[in-house]
């Protein structure tokens, strides 16, 4: 075999090798977020929403891709807001945060996944113990399918916020709903 038939076919296993990884980065499941910066979580507002603290500074931080019962909405709002915090609790009130395309919503929020100090991803466990459910906004959809996959579980083993309504007491009307008919002064 010639030097430039072993330099072709090293080329091109070199790029089958790094596409298959890229490939393979891209799709994998999010069990863990790389960074290191941690920040403390000081507030928690509802089961969609917290404060932390960066830079010295307080900002309120919106779950990217969920959407969470409204307090009002009981018992399930207090519940995802219960929940939450005992995801908080576990990762000693410490998060990393992981940002999207768009940095922040309309009020000024920023939007943001959030990873617990052992590397799980909040966003997606709220939804997949039934106390969210995926809503999203385009161009921020990076675990879109992990949030889809998520939902459709929680809503196939009737967790949380999914239980029969007229049974077990689920949620009886989407947050958006909700919001819709008590829009806020």
């Amino acid at each position: 075999m010639s030097r430039k038939t072993v330099k072709l076919i090293s080329v091109i296993f070199f790029m089958l090798t790094a596409i298959f990884y890229l490939l393979h980065e891209k799709h994998s499941f999010p069990v863990q977020q790389k960074t290191s910066a941690f920040v403390p979580v000081v507030a928690v507002h509802d089961g969609d929403t917290v404060s932390v603290i960066i830079n010295n500074t307080k900002e309120k931080i919106r779950l990217i891709g969920i959407d969470a019962p409204e307090i009002a909405q009981k018992p399930w709002g207090e519940k995802a807001k219960k929940y939450l915090e005992a995801l908080l609790s576990s990762s000693e009130w410490n998060v990393k945060l992981e940002f999207d395309v768009d940095k922040r919503d309309k009020y000024g929020r920023l939007l943001a996944y959030i990873w617990t100090t052992d590397g799980k991803l909040i966003n997606l466990l709220m939804v997949k113990s039934g106390y969210a459910m995926l809503f999203t906004f385009p161009p921020n959809v990076k675990y879109v399918t992990e949030l889809k996959v998520a939902q459709r579980e929680a809503r196939d083993r009737g967790l949380g916020i999914w239980a029969d309504p007229s049974v077990d007491g689920g949620l009886k009307e989407r947050p958006g709903d909700y919001r819709r008919k008590h829009p806020r002064i």
